[in-house]
């Protein structure tokens, strides 16, 4: 497990400041400790600096995880968020979707939110800005980018996309062997 590259750093805090914007140092330097980002087989971990202590004498090959998994880096090494990050990005997301209870199990299945699932919005989201799924009873179920701005969602038809799909907590499910 080793830090990771400036390359890499600022492909992680890119893909992280889209969701939580300048929340990206809360993550860091929380209250319960300092936080740090480790690479370990092309997957992004974040781990306490206690625990990465610690974990500093287990062997590389010997070594399955350490901490959260937040994502990974593609072959053509773009970063790429996993649903496993979503319980540390969604007390700190900016800009948040909530679906109405008929619209859950589509997106739990992995569809896109569409503007008859929609039950609110937050004011002022921007088109293709990272958002956090939210069930109306403020249960986070996934992530996706913004397909409308705010004010176009309010005169957009009932078919139209509102939210493009990225992960969702079904995947727990769906893709247990490579999460």
């Amino acid at each position: 497990m080793r830090p990771l590259t400036p390359d890499e750093t600022k492909a992680v805090f890119e893909k992280l400041s889209k969701y939580i914007g300048d929340n990206v140092k809360l993550l860091i330097d929380r209250a319960d400790g300092t936080y740090c980002f480790r690479l370990h087989k092309e997957r992004v971990y974040y781990v306490s600096e206690r625990i990465m202590k610690l974990g500093a004498h287990v062997a590389r090959e010997n070594l399955i995880s350490m901490g959260t998994c937040f994502g990974k880096f593609t072959k053509t090494k773009k970063f790429r968020l996993h649903i496993t990050a979503l319980d540390f990005l969604a007390p700190y997301c900016q800009h948040k979707i909530w679906l109405k209870s008929a619209a859950e199990q589509q997106f739990l299945y992995g569809h896109h939110v569409t503007k008859s699932g929609l039950g609110r919005i937050t004011e002022n989201t921007g088109k293709y800005q990272g958002v956090v799924v939210y069930s109306m009873s403020d249960l986070p179920l996934g992530f996706g980018v913004a397909a409308k701005a705010t004010a176009d969602c309010r005169h957009a038809d009932p078919m139209n996309i509102i939210a493009f799909h990225q992960a969702d907590i079904g995947e727990y499910i769906r893709s247990e062997d490579t999460l």
